[in-house]
């Protein structure tokens, strides 16, 4: 006789940067070892793997498309899942900003975590009177290689590049290689390569403000927690 399967919650999430609804359940036991063995590893790409495999596991939407997530997109979906695996509360040690010694434990409820946006932001970026440059998210290339030197740097800039585009004519991966969009950025002038530079400044990300009072100096502080690394501790 087979043993019985357990059945698990789904909850529901919509996905920051397309507004989709999706479907998802608790990673179970077997999915937190793939997890824990890979932060034991402390290696990037097996943690960033990881990460993809339980989410494509846990979301249970039929269309959900997981290489079109961003940064941003993963980090909040994981925290999700991982809340209703292993708690919905958060605890972490912090030192008071003001003072800079004094290490304070706070609990966060992760329901009060959220993807932030700044007015500022815009993907498409107007170069000239008739030219613009239209940029896409990161996705989990951004754990899998991290930009170690300038050619990095503007290699990823590039990649982040969706299309160029006039009134007459489109330029996008279909007509053009990642080296042509770089030859491109390296003949803006400084003023269009910081408009680019924007797009990732003010890039939405996984943000959560504490506000309390130290209690040795007694200062109001205000603490920022972003990026899903840092609310792990």
């Amino acid at each position: 006789m087979s043993l019985p399967v357990l059945n698990s919650a789904t909850y529901n999430l919509t996905v920051p940067s397309t507004k989709q609804k999706i479907k998802y359940r608790p990673f179970i036991v077997k999915e937190e070892k793939i997890l824990l063995l890979a932060l034991e590893s402390e290696d990037d790409i097996q943690i960033a793997n990881a990460l993809k495999d339980i989410i494509i596991a846990c979301v249970t939407t039929k269309d959900f498309d997981f290489d079109s997530l961003a940064t941003f997109d993963i980090e909040y979906i994981f925290l999700n899942i991982r809340s209703k695996s292993v708690g919905e509360q958060i605890e972490l040690m912090i030192v008071c900003p003001d003072d800079n010694e004094t290490e304070l434990k706070v609990t966060i409820n992760v329901d009060d975590i959220k993807v932030k946006f700044d007015k500022e932001h815009t993907n498409k970026i107007q170069i000239e009177d008739n030219l613009w440059v239209e940029m896409k998210y990161p996705g989990l290339e951004t754990f899998l290689n991290p930009q170690e030197n300038i050619d990095d740097t503007f290699d990823f800039i590039a990649k982040s590049i969706n299309r160029i585009y006039n009134e007459e004519d489109v330029w996008d991966s279909s007509t053009t290689t990642i080296e042509e969009f770089v030859g491109f950025l390296e003949n803006m002038s400084s003023k269009q390569f910081n408009s680019v530079q924007k797009f990732f400044e003010t890039m939405p990300t996984l943000k959560h403000e504490l506000k309390f009072k130290n209690p040795k100096t007694k200062v109001d502080c205000v603490y920022v927690i972003e990026g899903l690394s840092n609310f792990f501790g």
